[in-house]
């Protein structure tokens, strides 16, 4: 499907999971498009609105709300989380049940996550490799990738699926590298150490905008930028680009003790991503292709 740029009918855009990637891409695509903006908090109404989105307050834990999304939107990017807890992800499952109902929506953008490749060895790999979770957390993306997948087959709507890694940028609550170097959390020792992959989060809200004008039928991209290293060299990259201490080196076995157990699935899994398809197929052109040319643009 072609979606017209800004003309006197703008097409209308529903985006779903409205937290800072939701935020850049309203942003970017205010002027082009008439974007409703799903929030489960009435607090946000003010907010959302003066971005330049018209909010609608409806809750995806809470099916009976979302009635009136049928029909409303030509697109929609699919941002929210799963739940915290289980290996299916009801909210996707309720959102493509209210959608089903008014048939207008020809597109779905759906940002995953790679954590459905689970560990690799550090092997280096493209979209073509089979999903392998090993977590909760990674088996709802899988199932809300089949779920967003088979809705797209059933009613001729075009589906992307962004498979994403960690999202920083150093305006990013949260998602501030320099938050690990504050805090002086450890990272393992090289021997140790596990491969690991990112994208700022403006190239993030790009890549989305891309896939909702670009996006092949029922295709997966990995959002990821250039840089293959392993965790500790990212960290100590970041260190020395900020002009900040190095974090302490340990072995997997002190950072058992030391680190959460979220931390630790995180350490149990390493990968190194191609890119080839956010850039052949989606046309991205990254602005940040490592943290390098982020830390530059502080200036």
């Amino acid at each position: 499907m072609t979606l017209p740029a800004a003309t006197m009918h703008r097409p209308t855009l529903l985006l779903v999971g409205c937290g800072d990637v939701g935020l850049r891409v309203l942003r970017l695509l205010h002027h082009r498009w008439r974007v409703l903006a799903l929030t489960r908090d009435p607090g946000r109404v003010t907010e959302l609105r003066a971005a330049g989105a018209l909010p609608l307050v409806a809750d995806l834990d809470c099916p009976a709300t979302l009635g009136r999304l049928a029909g409303l939107a030509d697109a929609v990017l699919h941002l929210a989380p799963p739940p915290s807890q289980g290996r299916r992800d009801g909210r996707t499952r309720a959102l493509l049940q209210a959608l089903a109902r008014g048939g207008r929506t020809r597109r779905l953008v759906y940002a995953s996550t790679t954590g459905v490749y689970g560990d690799a060895g550090g092997a280096l790999f493209d979209e073509s490799r089979a999903v392998c979770p090993a977590t909760d957390r990674a088996a709802r993306r899988v199932d809300a990738e089949a779920l967003v997948r088979w809705r797209g087959r059933a009613s001729a709507m075009t589906v992307s699926i962004l498979r994403v890694p960690g999202i920083y940028a150093f305006d990013r609550p949260g998602g501030d590298p320099r938050e690990r170097l504050w805090r002086g959390t450890p990272v393992l020792r090289p021997q140790d150490d596990v491969y690991t992959n990112h994208i700022h989060a403006d190239d993030l809200a790009r890549a989305c905008i891309a896939a909702l004008y670009r996006g092949r039928p029922q295709r997966v991209v990995n959002v990821c930028d250039d840089s293959r290293l392993r965790m500790g060299d990212h960290f100590d990259l970041v260190a020395d680009l900020c002009g900040l201490a190095r974090p302490a080196r340990i072995s997997r076995e002190q950072a058992l003790v030391q680190l959460s157990a979220m931390q630790m699935s995180f350490l149990s899994e390493s990968r190194q991503l191609r890119n080839d398809r956010l850039k052949r197929e989606l046309r991205v052109r990254l602005r940040y292709p490592s943290v390098n040319e982020a830390r530059l643009a502080l200036g």
